[in-house]
Parts: structure tokens; C-alpha cells; sequence
């Protein structure tokens, strides 16, 4: 556009004012657009300002559009300009723009307050989405924008693993759009090839102004660093502070550092081999004196490996979100408190300043009385039959067809003989003769369409004739219309069982296969009755309908939809129906024989009160103009007005609007004729623009501006007011001009300061005559209003709504309303009846309406109009984005107060970046004009929203859409952030200035217990024989083979459950001497050398265990790799060979193939593995001697694995411990050489390998081995193993478990049949490192309780680094118990036990009983005091299994002595004590243990690393992943984890790739409900992206990295604001 650098606002006046004139001509349609744009360029070329424009980005093709929506000055009048453009075929499809919205004025104030948003600008990060959520992308495209984008290696890596390599979008409106975004953020967001995400479209800086990195790679990364200048002189300083912390954060890559393991990219339909996956990985315990890569040392001595660059271009999205946050939020919050209440909600302050109603009390307003005029009909019908008689000639009702001729003209004659013949026909001839199926009283539905009033007309008064009573109902088109099961809830609270129709669209009602109509969601059964006249009967000679006086009996019932969507029926009585129309004659001045133009609805409302009632009582001549006409011929209404001279014409906004774009095209019309024309919807505060732009134009075609009449009405009270035809020539009624600011505390202010947020109002005339008008307090009690007060009307009159037919209840509080004074006291007896309109009484009593009751939105104690809401968002230039400008407005309750939300069709032309501006200035126009922030702004594709009947939008639909998550957004921006401002306070850390010993001193005195508690005791062995047996497990297993040789210790399955291989005690032993001796000879082993054991789970891995015992040096389980994942898997290998310094490889034929071949060479360097031994086939010998250990104190093995924190730690485990934890195992589980044990679980770390190698070898069961990867080929393989073997007890993991409960929960049956019975099992314990999964064990208990299996048998054990069983389910002592912790105390370290159902209740299952020899205490870890029972704290542990370390080459003293010799800082300081890392607490139950003493159960929470500290808060991110995953039924998995103190919430769609942006409101509004926080990003992600390790654990810090270094491929990603 000309304008572009201009300020409008600096231009001369004249040249001001010759804009203002080419903007009158453009609207009015007297200059082309083309024309418009020249002449407008013309005047403004003086005064442009050239700015130098940037380069655009090499790759794009397209020139910078003209920007006419970008952040340079004030963009050109509001919608003028398309409105040109497009109106020769406007009228065609339907309008651009909701017209009834369309206010010059408005538009322009909104434009004012978008300029004023200019100079703070804000930068929202735009939400990033994958393009193949919408376009089909060429796998091999790649568009570098420059140097700066990933290498061709990583490319050529990409390549080969991900299906799709979607394009960035380039963006046409490069540098408005990023001028606008990126005022406050100067970092550029660079996009990688490789990156799904979508840029947001920002030129490069040039190269030369970027510092160059220090290092030079030696190497090609996987990934390359992106760096960019992280913070330039001009920078924020609070953005400096973050970006400044982002920049510390990194370091350099070295040498030889491999890059991370990348799980991400191989995205798998279902979720691939679980990978354990240090988080690039932090080793703890390794030795300082390393050259592998380069470390930096925490401060707790953990040594953190280089993490990929934070900065890309996710990070830099994160850091405009939090410049975004710095803006202050209104209102502000108040201040810390300190955490002894347990308030929910910061309940805001009332503001002192806000405006109180000042005047009197308002006096009742009366109507003029309604006067008695002679020839008055008794009744309707006899109006009918008068006419019909004496009149059959005149015309009552011509029809239109499509193309807008006249179909047909009904005379009174034919109405009234053919309504009595359908009268006759109900009453007489539906059924047997004496058995009619209707009488007088009997409710039926008219089901006519809005094409044929003749057929309604002659139902409708037929009906009235046979004293039924008509519901006319919308035409149902489909199953699937929007509210059509509501419309069933109408049939049926008004008891309808019978439809009256005509014969064409009956035939278009959709039917089922049989030919039958189809049965709709919701309706009763019905009968349908064709009206056509050949099916009537004509009635006998002596038959004539019986016409009483009209009484209070309904007459008909009119169907009303309320907020909700419920709908209900408005009975109107006979005696109402005809003073109605006595009021409306009185009110128009209806004369006998005048010709109405009526487009409205004639099934209800307006089109039925005037154009079908009160038309027959007065003779008038209705031509009726149907909605398919207007839409297809929008000026048709006019040019009947104008053929048949009309006197009237009743109409809505929108046809003024249709007909006033059309009118060019007919220039010879004259409106001369019309005395008054109706405005139905004039009580819209937004209709007044329409009627002035209407008469703007017509006036010069003889329209008077007298004529215009608006009206209110609502179905209860029917018409409220009507403004009388004025006489010629007198002065038109004042406009109300009123302050938004002061509607929304519901006081009348004129606008005088802020011409912004003004509404304007037209007044709807007087109250009607014979009424007695009121104006109440919309909530509460009906409390008489002050006169400068918005209130409710309500009216007493004879010509109302009677009741809500069939619902009693509701009827009350509507239709009999006695107002009440200010002191409570009834201002009289006679009942008003509500109207839904909000309102105040003008000067002179006319009567202004400001809104409706449906469409208000309740915000933090203020009231704002859906109505007003839409007009502003359609003011902001919709052109562009917005479909027809389809634009719905509506609250949804989330977290104690009601949220906005704004739900529009977005074009299908729109581009991305024009749906986000708009949506940016939407943003900022309701929040500048209304005061009001959005929680929510989506946009829909176009025509997908539910529609009402007339096309409009259906406001209820649409909710209910949003809220289950069908709404199916294609662009989606969350405002949480600026609207939550009643969020509790944030916790302030007490002081530690109270002592340890304090608190525990207060315990006591509070009489709380120490939290600890200790399992039985170990008990001490008095044969020598038996203690040399069991110090050392080598001896274990020779003492079993000399003394049992052939005992079977090990069964292997396969899949087919087939015994594959068995190991007794004698096998074990020799197999394991040949392993030793081949270690000496071919490895040359040394003693205490570390030997990585390399196997699938089975008895070759057991052997092997033996055979290093033997040998002397310390074996090193590790799990191979996945062969069809190395790239993700070897890595983890690579490195626990490496920071264990492993001397050698123990492993099969198979896998060393693997490790030798071109592929894993594409992933670690195999020229460097240790000795690798085959133990396939050894030669027979034997070791010269069997190595013993001279102390129990040397290590016996080492035990690895990936904490979910990515942590790789290696733990000692010395011989003594691990006689001690077999021993205790062997006594807890009562395990010995008769017993069998069934074992499910990876055998690679922890107790898993512990019961997979060692118990056997000690205790002398039989333990059957069933590897889980077995259960992929045969899901039943461990329930029909348990129920074949019938075994006692089971140990499995929670992968195995939820495996089964997905895979098998509907095969119950079937197992059945094939025998399986797992009635044999007493125990199934999970084991697990983590807080026990209640739901999970629940539901497998529940679905395999028909298989017999006890519901007590289902357990947990609990186990971490520093000791790898601290409980474990036994077979005595009481079952696990579960509680019921308040979640609100649990944030606050505090344990407060709640009934179950409570809300905010969290159920924890005890995690096993504690074994023997252990004892726990529960520790504050920050004072390392010990804590009393109510509260949460690290669990702390001393038993004789404790590892003896984490493993180093050089002692980490330091971190050692943290984590496994710690003492208590008071109350015992001489116990050592190892610290798990997992937060829990001590509960003392009422249930006894097997001395009889009452027993304590141990609780975990969750792991101390993995909390989220938020808002001085604790949290666990499994909680607020329950809620997230409980939200959508197309999340499959989520994970959590936060960075710079915003939560990013991760989740897997499961459902199809439209479900994505419908997640992200359901999440926030969940985690804002259940938790109290907000969301700052929410990630979509394909399935199988959240890593998870062997034992079921999500890696979130891992999954963190990714998202940070932009690795995910998201489907979207969106960023709160």
C-alpha cells in the first residue's frame, strides 16, 4: 500500500479529509478498488517516508507483499476497501462480513487502539507447525537459507531415517512481519533443513556481525551448532539476564565427544525398542583423569558431558515468550505469603476506582393502555373465519420461488377451507373410528421448510382449528445437525409424538436403508401426516370447527435454544396469542388490506407474530421472501417492496446490509411506499450502523428515515418494545453514546474521555401498549435497578409466554418474577416475566437494549457482550483471514472464573502469518478497548463450525466442540498467562534459620512420630558351614553342585513357551569354569579387571556372571544393542565400556558380528572395542584354580543404568552385600529349593538382574526365565507360563504389565477357554525404581480377576542406586495399603491424609514391604534433618546391601560421602545412612505385621530430581501427566519438564494429525484446573517420540534436550502467552 511508512495522523487536513472522501467513495461503490488505490497512491506519494529495505532471503521466491497489515502505521480504513472489491459477488455467497457488526465508527476506534499498541510492541512467538500437518512436502527438498543451516552430513544422516523432510515455510511479508514480532527478541531464529518447525519468517542478520565460534570441529556432528549473537548493546536488560544464563549454559564440543544417542528421529508407528539413553549424557562417578571429551563439574560433583547448544530456534521462541511474560499482567499479583493457609484462589481486590450506579430507584415504566376496538375478533380463528367468508377472494400470502418470482398466491378463501379441512382430517381421520389418535390438547410438530409458508400457514391454523397444538420445528437435514438431540428434549418435555409435513419434504428427510425415516438422536418415536391438500378430507355438511373464546389454554408452543443449548418451548396462551396481535395492530397501526414484506422466519418470532398472526387478524397480504432467495437474489426483498407497493417490511441487519451491497445493480426502485419498516433485530447494539448506512443509500430512492422502526422481543416476554412510525419530517430519537468500561460493571456512563471504547445505541421505542415494564438486577434476587443501571427487562403483560411447556421448574424463575425493592421487600403482587435482554429505561421512557443475557460473559467480577466482543474482532481487519466473517464469542469456566474465548472460520487463502497477525491484533484490540484479556483465539477452516437453521454460527455446538476437543483449529493462540490473574499465591521457603533440632523438637511436642521405620531382622547364622557357604556367591554355586548337581536352578522359554534351555547346578558350575579359563587364557585378564557382559537375557548371561566370579575379575552387565536401532542404542553401550574401563567383552557369536559391522561403525568407532570373547563354543577346559576374594568388602560386580533423569551411574556392589540383599530376599519371599519363581523382567540392572542371577544361585529355587522381548511374538506367554507351571510367585516389570493389560485386556475370555488359571498366584510384584503405578495395577488386577488371579496379590517393590532393594512384597505380612494424600499439601512437603473421592486427591500405593536388615528415615534434604510423619522428605537408607558407591577410577570423595555415607545433621549423628534420592513418607498403619507390632508402610513420591519447582511449589511431573493424559482421548503419552521457569508439556497424539491443536486448550485448561499452573508450551508429537528406558521410565530430561536443540519434528508446537 501508498501508505507504508506514512503517519495518516501527520498529514495535512486537506489531504486527511481527501482520503476520508475516496473511503465514502469506495464503500459507497462509486470508485473501483483499482481506481481507489491509484488515486489514494497519488495523494500520498509526497509524504512517504523510503525506508532502505533488507534483502529478502536468497531462497525466497516471491517479492515482499504489500503490507498492508504489517506494524508501519495505521493500516488503511477498515474494510472498505474489499468491500468494493468483492461486492458484485457478495451477494451471492452470503457477505463478507457479519454485517450486523459493522461500525464505522468502531472500526476506526479499533484501529486507534491498535496504533496505540504499536509503540509497545509485543512479540509473540508464533506457533510452529509441522507442514505436513497441511501440505504434502517433496521428500528431498532442502532449502538452506545460508551458512548458518545444518551441515550436508547431518542431511545426508536425516535422510536415511526420517520419512519426510518438510520445507520451511518461506514467508512472503518477510520484513513487516518480522519487524513486528521481532522487536524485543534480537537473536534471529535460524532454520535448520533438518527442523520440522516453521520459521517465522525473519531475514538473516549478515554474516559479518556474528562472533565466530572459538573451536574448529574435528568432526562432523550429528547436529552443528547454531550460534547466533546472543545479546547486543541495545538488548533488554531483563532479557540480557536470560539469554545471558543461556549462554553460560553451553559448552563447547570438543575432539572425539560423541554426539547424543538421537532416539527422536526414528519415529516409529507404535513405540520402538525402549532405549536407555544418557542425556548426552551425564556419567556420574567417572574418573577426572579422562581426555574423552570435555566436562564441566556440577556443583554436586556429578560431571555433566556437553549438552547440545540450547540455543536454536525453539529456545529462542521460549525467550520471546518470556519477554512477552515481563510485560506486567493486569491486575497485578499481590505479594508472597507464607504457606500456613490453604487457600486455593487470590481472590483480586475491588478496585476503588470502579463505577457504583448513583441514581434513584427506577419506577415502573407503563405502555400506553391498550385500547378496545369494536370489531375485534373473539379469537384468531374466527379472524380466519371471518376473512374466509367475506373476503375469500383477497390475498393472504404470496410465495416466492428461488429466483425470487412469485410461486403462488394463497386467497383467504383457500387458507380457510383448507385449514378446516385439516382440521377435520386430525380430529376425524387419523385411526380407527373410535379410536382417534388426536384430540383437542395434544401437541404436534410442523416440520415445514422455509421455502413453503403456504404449507405451514394451512397447518398452522388447522391445528389452531382442531385445538391442537402446533411446535413448529426446524426441517432436520441430518443425523449429525447441530443441537438436533436438543430439539429431541423439546419433542419430549412437550410430549409430541405426531408430525405434520409436507409430501416434498417428507421425501427429503433422510431415511434408513429400509426406506424409513430415520430415527434422530434424542426425538421420540413419531408419526409423520402429509398436509397436501389431496390427502385431506373434506369435512361432512354438518361438521364446522368449534371456535371458543380465546382462554388461557396454550395455543401454540415456540421453540427457544438458551446458553446452554438446551431447547425449550414457550407456551403462548389462545387469550395471549390475540392480545399480541391487538398490541401489534395498535403499535404498527395496521390497516385492512395493507401489503407486508416479511424475509423473517415465519415459523416463530417476529416472522410468525406479524407476518402470519396479526397479518390474518388485520386481512393484510404477506409475501413472504425466504432465506434461500435473499441469499441467491439479496435485493429481491426491495424490489417485492417496491412491485407491490408495500406499506410494510419486516426485516433483520443483515438484509439491509445484503440489499444495500447489491443495490447497483437496480437502479430504478422506489421504497416511497413503505411507512415502516421493522427492524427485527434492532435491540443488537451493533444494528445501529446498518440502519444509517441502509438509509444512507436508499434514502435517494424515496426511503423515509422516519420509517425505520427497530424492535425488541425475546420468546418469553414476545415483543418488549417498538419504536412507533415517526411523523414526517420530526426530529429523529437521540443515540445513546455509552462507555464500554462503565457497561462492563453494569452502570450507564456517556462516553466522554476514551472515544475508543464507546458503543453507540439506538433506542427500540416504547413499551408495548398494555404493558408494565421493569428494569432488575441480572443475578441474585430480582432487585429493583437504579436508573443509571444496566439491568434485565421484565414485563407484565397479557400478551406473554405463559410457561416452559412441560418443565415447571424453570418455569418459575422466568414467567413468575415479583421484583423486589432495595431492602428485599416485594414491590407489588403481580408477576413479571423475564426477557433475556439487558437494558436501561432513556429519557422520554424509551427503552435502549445493550445486549442479551445469553451472550454475557462473566470476567472476574465484570460483564462483557459476546455481541461487542465479535464486533471488535471483526473491526481489525478480517479481510485477509476471517470466512464471511463467521466469528463466535463465548466463556468457558476454567479455574473458578469464566474464560473468553473466540472461536472464528479462517478463509481458506489465508496464509499462516496473516491468521497470526490477525489473531496478535485481535488480541490486543479486546484487551485495549474491552479491558478484557482472551484465554483463547482459534481459527477453524472455513464452513466447519455447527450452523444454526439460517446459517448463523451455533454458539452452544461450537462450545461443547471445544471442549471435548472437536473442533478440529487449524491455527490456535492461548492468552493463560495475561487473563489467570486468580491464581493462588506463590510459597515462600520458610527461613532456615529454624534448626533441625527445632523442628524436631516441635514434632515431639506436636506429638508426632519420626518418620522412620525398619523391616525384621536379618537374624545371625550359627553354622560356620553355612556362613562360608553364603559369604560369597562363587562358593554358593560350587557348595550346590557338589551337594545337588542336578537340581534344576534355570528354565529359559521361548515364545512358544518351550523350555529352550536348563541350566542344574553342575551345568552352571562347569559352563562357568570354561568361562573363566578362556578369560585368562584369551583375554588375559587381570584379577579386579572390569568385564562387560554383553547378552540377551538368558542362562548364557548367568554363566557368564559365574565364570568372571571365578576368573577374579568384576563383571559389568550391559544390554546389547537393539540390531534394528544402533544408532539410538550402541552409543549407551559405547560409553559403559568406556567409563567402566573394561578390560574385555563377553558376548555371542551374533552380537559380535554386530559390533564389527559397517553399521555400527556408522555410529561409535569400532576399531577401539576391548578383546571381545565369543562364548559360543569354548574349548573344555578349566581355570587352575578358582579365585576367592580375601575380604567380602572387594567388589563382586557393577551395576549400570540411565536414571530417567539421563543420568548414567555406576554403582559397587561388594560380595557382602550381595549375600546380605539374597538373604534378605530369601526371607522376605521364603524362597528355597522346592520353590519355583516365575521371572519377567530385563535382567540388565537393579533387582532385576539381582532375581535373574543371583537369588537362584543362593536360595536354591527354580526360577523360570521368560525375556520379555519374547512377549512381542506371544503376548499370553507369562500368564499361561504362570498358569502352566503354577507358580506361586512372579516377578515381572511395568513394561510387561501395561503389555499385557493393553494387549490381552480383551482376550479374557479366550485365555479362559485355552485353560489359562492364574488362581495358583500369591504374589506378582512389579519391580521399580519409582513411585508405584496404582492405576496400572489396578486395571491388570481388575482385568485378569476373571482368569482367578487374587486382587491381593499385585504389589510393587522398591528399589534405587545407593540400594537396589529397599522393599519388596513378601509373601507374610499384611497387604500393601494405599492412602489418599491431599495433592495442595504435597506441594508443600506436608502429608495430609483425605477421604478417597476427595478433590485434589491423589491415591499412593505403599511400595512394598521394607526387607530385613533395612532401615529407612525420612530426611528434610535440605537441613538433613530427620522429619516427622506428616511430612514428605527424602527417603534415606541403612541396611547391609547398601552399594558401597558409585564407581571411579579416582575416589569422588565428595560425592561419595553425599550420597553413601551421610549423617543426619541432628537426632542420631552416628548412623550412616545412603541417600535414594526419591522423596517419600512413613505412615503408621492400623494393620500389624508378623511380630504383631502395628505396621509402618513406606511411601514414594517420586524422584527428588525430577521434581518441578514452580511458583516456591513442589511438584511431580507423573501428576500433572495423569491430568494431561486424561484430557483427549487422542493423547497417548505425555511428559513434562520445564525450562527458565515456564512448564513445557509434551504429548503424543495417537489420533489423527487434525486432533493436534485441539490438545493444546484441553491440556492448559486441565494443568490451570487440577495443578494451578499454566502452561507456557505445549509440543505435539508424533507416537513413541517421549524416550522411555528397559524399565518403563520416561527420559524427560532427554526428551528436554531434544526439544530444546530442535530434534522432535513436532506437529505443533504452541506457545502460551
Amino acid at each position: 500500500m501508498a501508505d507504508r511508512g506514512v503517519d495518516l495522523s501527520a498529514l495535512p487536513k486537506e489531504v486527511r479529509d481527501q482520503l476520508a472522501e475516496l473511503d465514502l467513495e469506495l464503500s459507497e461503490g462509486d470508485i473501483t478498488q483499482k481506481g481507489y488505490e491509484k488515486k489514494r497512491t497519488k495523494l500520498l506519494v509526497p509524504y512517504i517516508i523510503h525506508t532502505p529495505v533488507e534483502p529478502p532471503p536468497r531462497n525466497d521466491v516471491r517479492p515482499p507483499a504489500p503490507s498492508s497489515s504489517s506494524g508501519h502505521g495505521p493500516p488503511p480504513s477498515n474494510s472498505s476497501r474489499y468491500r468494493e472489491r468483492r461486492s458484485r459477488r457478495t451477494h451471492r455467497n452470503g457477505g463478507t462480513r457479519d454485517d450486523r457488526y459493522r461500525s464505522d465508527i468502531h472500526s476506526e476506534a479499533v484501529q486507534a487502539a491498535l496504533a496505540k499498541h504499536k509503540e509497545e510492541k509485543m512479540a509473540l512467538p508464533m506457533p510452529t507447525k509441522r507442514r505436513s500437518t497441511y501440505v504434502p512436502s517433496p521428500i528431498e527438498t532442502r532449502t538452506p537459507p545460508d551458512s548458518s543451516s545444518a551441515s550436508e552430513d547431518e542431511t545426508s544422516v536425516r535422510r536415511q531415517s526420517s520419512l519426510v523432510i518438510p520445507v520451511p515455510l518461506h514467508n512472503p511479508n518477510a520484513q513487516s512481519l518480522d519487524y513486528w514480532i521481532n522487536r524485543t527478541t534480537q537473536g534471529s531464529s535460524t532454520s535448520s533443513s533438518a527442523s520440522s518447525t516453521m520459521s517465522h519468517g525473519e531475514p538473516k542478520p549478515q554474516s559479518q556481525n556474528q562472533p565466530q565460534p572459538q573451536y574448529k570441529p574435528q568432526y562432523q556432528p550429528l547436529y552443528k551448532p547454531q550460534y547466533q549473537p546472543h545479546y547486543q548493546p541495545k538488548q533488554e536488560p531483563h532479557a540480557a539476564a536470560v539469554t545471558d544464563m543461556m549462554a553460560h549454559s553451553r559448552v563447547a564440543p570438543s575432539e572425539n565427544s560423541a554426539p547424543p544417542p538421537d532416539v527422536t528421529t526414528v519415529a516409529l508407528p507404535a513405540r520402538g525398542p525402549r532405549v536407555d539413553l544418557p542425556s548426552n549424557a551425564t556419567v556420574r562417578g567417572m574418573s577426572r583423569g579422562q581426555s574423552r571429551s570435555s566436562m564441566m563439574e556440577t556443583a554436586d560433583g556429578r560431571i555433566n558431558l556437553q549438552r547440545v547448544p540450547v540455543n536454536s530456534r525453539v529456545s529462542t521462541k521460549i525467550q520471546q515468550l518470556l519477554n512477552t511474560l515481563k510485560r506486567p499482567k493486569r491486575p497485578p499479583l499481590s505479594e508472597f505469603f507464607t504457606d500456613d493457609s490453604e487457600e486455593i484462589v487470590e481472590v483480586p481486590q475491588p478496585d476503588p476506582n470502579t463505577p457504583k450506579p448513583e441514581g434513584r430507584q427506577i419506577i415502573p415504566v407503563k405502555g400506553e393502555p391498550l385500547g378496545v376496538v369494536s370489531n375485534w375478533p373473539p379469537a384468531l380463528q374466527a379472524a380466519l373465519a371471518r376473512w374466509g367468508a367475506t373476503q375469500g377472494k383477497s390475498p393472504a400470502l404470496t410465495a416466492l420461488d428461488i429466483t425470487g418470482k412469485p410461486l403462488y398466491t394463497l386467497t383467504y378463501g383457500k387458507l380457510w377451507s383448507r385449514s378446516v379441512k385439516l382440521a377435520f382430517t386430525l380430529l376425524h381421520k387419523l385411526g380407527t373410528k373410535n379410536e382417534q389418535i388426536l384430540k383437542p390438547g395434544d401437541r404436534v410438530a410442523l416440520v415445514f421448510p422455509n421455502s413453503d409458508p403456504g404449507m405451514f400457514w394451512v397447518a398452522f391454523y388447522g391445528c389452531l382449528l382442531a385445538e391442537v397444538i402446533p411446535v413448529p420445528i426446524e426441517v432436520p437435514l441430518s443425523r449429525k445437525d447441530a443441537g438436533i438431540s436438543q430439539v429431541g428434549f423439546l419433542l419430549g418435555s412437550c410430549g409430541v409424538g405426531l408430525a405434520l409435513t409436507s409430501e416434498i419434504c417428507l421425501k427429503g428427510l433422510p431415511k434408513t436403508p429400509a426406506g424409513e425415516i430415520m430415527q434422530f438422536k434424542g426425538w421420540p418415536r413419531m408419526k409423520w401426516v402429509i398436509t397436501d391438500s389431496k390427502y385431506l378430507t373434506k369435512p361432512s355438511k354438518d361438521w364446522q370447527p368449534h371456535i371458543p373464546t380465546a382462554n388461557t389454554d396454550p395455543a401454540y408452543i415456540e421453540y427457544k435454544a438458551n446458553k446452554e443449548g438446551t431447547v425449550v418451548g414457550v407456551a403462548v396462551s389462545k387469550v395471549a396469542m390475540l392480545t399480541h396481535c391487538q398490541a401489534l395492530t395498535q403499535a404498527c397501526n395496521y390497516c385492512e388490506g395493507e401489503t407486508l414484506v416479511n424475509v423473517l422466519d415465519f415459523k416463530k418470532d417476529m416472522g410468525l407474530w406479524h407476518g402470519v398472526l396479526t397479518a390474518v387478524m388485520n386481512r393484510i397480504h404477506t409475501i413472504s421472501v425466504p432465506y434461500a432467495v435473499m441469499k441467491a437474489c439479496p435485493l429481491s426483498w426491495v424490489q417485492r417492496v417496491h412491485i407491490h407497493k408495500a406499506r410494510l417490511a419486516l426485516v433483520k441487519c443483515r438484509d439491509l446490509h445484503w440489499a444495500m451491497m447489491a443495490h447497483r445493480e437496480q437502479r430504478d426502485i422506489s421504497l416511497v411506499s413503505l411507512r415502516m419498516l421493522i427492524v427485527a433485530d434492532g435491540a443488537n447494539p451493533w444494528s445501529v450502523s446498518s440502519c444509517d448506512a441502509f438509509l444512507n443509500v436508499f434514502q435517494s430512492h424515496g426511503l423515509k428515515p422516519e420509517v425505520i422502526c427497530p424492535c425488541a422481543t425475546s420468546p418469553e416476554a414476545m415483543t418488549v418494545a417498538i419504536r412507533r412510525p415517526g411523523l414526517p419530517g420530526a426530529p429523529l430519537p437521540a443515540r445513546a453514546v455509552l462507555s464500554l468500561g462503565g457497561l462492563s460493571h453494569g452502570v450507564i456512563r456517556v462516553n466522554t474521555e476514551d472515544k475508543n471504547s464507546a458503543l453507540t445505541v439506538q433506542d427500540v421505542g416504547h413499551v408495548m401498549p398494555g404493558a408494565l415494564m421493569c428494569i432488575v438486577k441480572p443475578d441474585g434476587p430480582p432487585q429493583l435497578c437504579k436508573t443509571d443501571e444496566i439491568g434485565e427487562i421484565i414485563i407484565n403483560s397479557r400478551a406473554g409466554g405463559t410457561m416452559y411447556y412441560g418443565l415447571p421448574g424453570v418455569t418459575k424463575n422466568t414467567f413468575e418474577v415479583i421484583p423486589v425493592n432495595s431492602n428485599g421487600v416485594p414491590i407489588g403482587e403481580i408477576p413479571f416475566v423475564r426477557s433475556g435482554l439487558l437494558g436501561f429505561v432513556g429519557p422520554g421512557s424509551l427503552i435502549f437494549v445493550v445486549g442479551k443475557m445469553e451472550g454475557l460473559l462473566q470476567v472476574s467480577g465484570r460483564r462483557h457482550n459476546a455481541d461487542d466482543l465479535v464486533a471488535t474482532a471483526l473491526a481489525v481487519e478480517p479481510v485477509k483471514t476471517v470466512y464471511r466473517g463467521r466469528i463466535a464469542v463465548f466463556s468457558v469456566t476454567v479455574f473458578y472464573d469464566e474464560r473468553v474465548v473466540i472461536v472464528a472460520e479462517q478463509r481458506p487463502d489465508a496464509s499462516e502469518e496473516d491468521s497470526f497477525q490477525w489473531m496478535s491484533r485481535v488480541l490486543q484490540a479486546i484487551d485495549s478497548i474491552h479491558q478484557v484479556g482472551l484465554y483463547c483465539l482459534a481459527l477453524v477452516p472455513a464452513n466447519t463450525l455447527p450452523k444454526t437453521p439460517l446459517g448463523g454460527i451455533h454458539i452452544s455446538d461450537t462450545k461443547q466442540f471445544f471442549l471435548e476437543g472437536n473442533l478440529h483449529p487449524c491455527n490456535i493462540l492461548m492468552c493463560p498467562h495475561t487473563c489467570v490473574t486468580n491464581l493462588p499465591k506463590p510459597r515462600q521457603k520458610q527461613p532456615v534459620g529454624v534448626g533441625p533440632a527445632s523442628v524436631m523438637v516441635g514434632n515431639l511436642v506436636a506429638g508426632k512420630r519420626i518418620a522412620q521405620a525398619s523391616g525384621r531382622e536379618l537374624g545371625v547364622i550359627e553354622d560356620q558351614d553355612l556362613v562360608r557357604k553364603h559369604q560369597y556367591l562363587a562358593e554358593a554355586l560350587q557348595w550346590r553342585a557338589q551337594t545337588d548337581p542336578d537340581h534344576v536352578l534355570y528354565v529359559l522359554l521361548n515364545a512358544k513357551g518351550v523350555a529352550v534351555s536348563t541350566a542344574t547346578c553342575v551345568q552352571l558350575h562347569k559352563r562357568a569354569e570354561k568361562i573363566a579359563a578362556a578369560l585368562m587364557e584369551k583375554g588375559s585378564i587381570n584379577t579386579g579387571e572390569n568385564v562387560v557382559l554383553l547378552y540377551t537375557p538368558g542362562i548364557d548371561l548367568i554363566a557368564s556372571f559365574y565364570g568372571c566370579l571365578y576368573a577374579g575379575c568384576v563383571p559389568v552387565n550391559v544390554r546389547p544393542p537393539h540390531p534394528q536401532n544402533l544408532s539410538a542404542t550402541l552409543p549407551t553401550v559405547r560409553m559403559i565400556i568406556d567409563v567402566s574401563k573394561a578390560a574385555c567383552i563377553l558376548t555371542t557369536q551374533n552380537l559380535m558380528r554386530i559390533l564389527r559391522s559397517k553399521e555400527a561403525a556408522a555410529s561409535v568407532n569400532i576399531k577401539t572395542w576391548p578383546t571381545i570373547i565369543d562364548t559360543d563354543d569354548l574349548p573344555r577346559r578349566r581355570p587352575p584354580q578358582i579365585y576367592k576374594p580375601p575380604t567380602a568388602e572387594m567388589i563382586a560386580y557393577l551395576d549400570f543404568s540411565v536414571s530417567t533423569t539421563g543420568m548414567l551411574t555406576g554403582v559397587k556392589i561388594s560380595h557382602a552385600a550381595v549375600s546380605a540383599l539374597c538373604r534378605s530376599i530369601k526371607l522376605q519371599c521364603e524362597l528355597y529349593s522346592s520353590r519355583q519363581i516365575a521371572i519377567c523382567l530385563d535382567p540388565y540392572c537393579g533387582l532385576g538382574f539381582v532375581l535373574w542371577c543371583l537369588a537362584s544361585v543362593y536360595s536354591g529355587h527354580q526360577s523360570i526365565l521368560i525375556p520379555p522381548f519374547e512377549l512381542e511374538t506371544c503376548l499370553s506367554l507369562w500368564l499361561s507360563t504362570l498358569s502352566q507351571y503354577r507358580v506361586r510367585d512372579t516377578f515381572c516389570s511395568y513394561s510387561v504389565m501395561e503389555f499385557c493389560t493393553k494387549g490381552l485386556g480383551t482376550q479374557t475370555e479366550l485365555l479362559k477357554a485355552r485353560g489359562v488359571n492364574l488362581s495358583c498366584v500369591r504374589s506378582c510384584v512389579v519391580i521399580a525404581e519409582e513411585r508405584p503405578r496404582l492405576a496400572l495395577t489396578h486395571s491388570f488386577s481388575k482385568l485378569f480377576k476373571d482368569l482367578g488371579l487374587s486382587t491381593r496379590a499385585v504389589s510393587t517393590a522398591f528399589g534405587s542406586r545407593v540400594n537396589l532393594a529397599v522393599c519388596l512384597q513378601g509373601t507374610t505380612g499384611p497387604d500393601p495399603c494405599t492412602v489418599y494424600v491431599d495433592m495442595k499439601s504435597l506441594r508443600h512437603d506436608r502429608v495430609r491424609l483425605v477421604e478417597r473421592g476427595a478433590p485434589q486427591s491423589l491415591p499412593l500405593m505403599e511400595s512394598g514391604k521394607i526387607l530385613p536388615g533395612v532401615r529407612v528415615i525420612i530426611v528434610n534434604p535440605e537441613t538433613r534433618g530427620p522429619l516427622g510423619d506428616s511430612h514428605l522428605g527424602e527417603i534415606w537408607v541403612n541396611s547391609p546391601h547398601n552399594a558401597s558407591g558409585y564407581y571411579t577410577i579416582y575416589g569422588e570423595e565428595s560425592l561419595q560421602a553425599d550420597h553413601f555415607n551421610t549423617k543426619l545433621s541432628f537426632g542420631d549423628p552416628q548412623t550412616l545412612w545412603a541417600r535414594t534420592g526419591y522423596l517419600g513418607f512413613v505412615k503408621r498403619t492400623e494393620l500389624l505385621d508378623a511380630s504383631g507390632d502395628r505396621h509402618d508402610a513406606l511411601f514414594v513420591v517420586g524422584s527428588l530430581d525430577e521434581t518441578l519447582e514452580l511458583r516456591g511449589l513442589r511438584y511431580h511431573p507423573i501428576d500433572i501427566e495423569t491430568s494431561v493424559s486424561r484430557a483427549h482421548r487422542s493423547i497417548a503419552e505425555s511428559a513434562v519438564f520445564t525450562w527458565t521457569n515456564l512448564l513445557v508439556v509434551v504429548s503424543e497424539l495417537c489420533g489423527s494429525e487434525q486432533d493436534a491443536l485441539d490438545l493444546v486448550p484441553l491440556i492448559t485448561n486441565v494443568v490451570l484446573e487440577e495443578h494451578h499452573l499454566i502452561v507456557g508450551v505445549v509440543v505435539i508429537v508424533d507416537p513413541g517420540v517421549i524416550p522411555i528406558n528397559s524399565r518403563g521410565e520416561k527420559q524427560r530430561m532427554h526428551l528436554r534436550d531434544s526439544f530444546l536443540a530442535d530434534q522432535l519434528d513436532p506437529i505443533y508446537v504452541a506457545y502460551n502467552m
